[in-house]
């Protein structure tokens, strides 16, 4: 017999699991993952870094509201989530003018180099600097999520891939696993994997597209000093910035794949560890450690949040792209106000108006739009 609740997630990602904090104790709620643990694909493999003066002005928005949500989860806590960690971009002064947005201000050639003493003069020629930045600690975000979702009554089950979903009557039944759940609303979390269980719940897809993201961390011969900004290539061609003694750097790749445990390819690290050789002193060498992300977009690169009007019930949480972590509180708190007000109102997200809710100019769930 299946399990009734108000709200099953599918999908134990940082969109999933922020989500089920989000509406933990304001309604029943389950969340589903397909893996053996939680937050095992792209939620793992991230940067770590929140940066306000990143992507569209929506994802801004959402991402300065997270960053105020996670400030104030953090006040008093003796492990914090966020850090003060600069993001400096660097190219010609073309390139840097066209892509610095938000927050971020120009910076001269000399202060660059204090900044970041590594970088070779000539390896760039203009520089834009966000100090609004922070480094992120996801897996004390990711665990914060998981223990106030479970603490206020969320069952959380791995290892259940949904197998199948359908529209009954007034809700939806799901095959997840060996179990099986009830409720007025589905949510779809499920990352690289959401058009597909969209097509399996019945749903028309959306066309996702995920892309692959390598990164590693490497050792280096000259260490960058402590307060070291985030570099990154105003071309989006490369980053990097300190880990520890060592370096996390990524060739910043935006190539399509199919949804899949990504891994790095050959040649890929090898390339860009030749490049920054050539751009820095930091002499990277000994490679510890390398992976390869998925970051699932729509064609506009907004995130994807919102009832699908055309499938009642069906609440897509998806493509969030490279904005993952630091849209997620925001999106969350966004999801949340509009499951819940589906639920009041007995509607279930059926509100005639298109199909998806994509884009949105503010955080209120009444000015969010609603398209295909």
């Amino acid at each position: 017999m299946a399990s009734t609740y108000d709200v099953v997630i599918a999908g134990g990602g940082i969109a999933g699991l922020s989500l089920a904090a989000a509406l933990a104790g304001k309604c029943s709620v389950a969340l589903v993952e397909a893996e053996q643990q939680l937050a095992y694909h792209t939620s793992s493999r991230s940067a770590r870094q929140l940066i306000p003066s990143y992507g569209p002005p929506v994802v801004r928005e959402l991402t300065v509201r997270t960053l105020e949500l996670i400030a104030a989860d953090d006040a008093g806590r003796s492990r914090p989530v966020l850090s003060p960690r600069s993001f400096m971009l660097i190219g010609d002064e073309e390139t840097v003018r066209a892509e610095a947005s938000g927050e971020m201000r120009l910076i001269s050639h000399d202060e660059a180099l204090g900044l970041c003493p590594v970088l070779k003069p000539e390896a760039f020629s203009a520089a834009g600097l966000d100090t609004g930045s922070f480094g992120c600690d996801a897996p004390e975000l990711l665990e914060r999520h998981r223990a106030r979702a479970e603490a206020a009554g969320v069952d959380i089950v791995t290892g259940a891939r949904v197998h199948s979903a359908q529209r009954l009557g007034s809700g939806w039944e799901i095959g997840a696993g060996q179990e099986g759940f009830s409720a007025g609303v589905l949510v779809n979390a499920a990352g690289a994997w959401a058009d597909e269980l969209a097509v399996l719940s019945g749903v028309e897809k959306i066309g996702l597209q995920p892309y692959r993201r390598t990164a590693a961390i490497a050792g280096v011969d000259h260490p960058l000093p402590d307060g070291s900004p985030m570099v990154t290539a105003a071309d989006d061609s490369f980053y990097f910035r300190r880990e520890g003694s060592d370096v996390l750097i990524s060739p910043s790749e935006h190539v399509p794949s199919a949804a899949e445990d990504a891994r790095p390819r050959p040649g890929d690290v090898e390339r860009l560890i030749a490049r920054l050789n050539s751009l820095t002193t930091l002499g990277i060498g000994t490679v510890r450690t390398a992976w390869t992300g998925l970051r699932t977009e729509a064609a506009d690169g907004v995130p994807v949040v919102g009832f699908d009007a055309e499938a009642r019930g069906f609440f897509w949480l998806a493509g969030q792209g490279g904005y993952g972590f630091q849209t997620s509180s925001g999106i969350a708190e966004l999801a949340a106000a509009l499951i819940l007000a589906g639920a009041e109102a007995g509607t279930g997200g059926d509100t005639g108006a298109g199909p998806v809710s994509r884009t949105a100019d503010a955080l209120a769930a009444t000015r969010w739009s609603i398209r295909r």
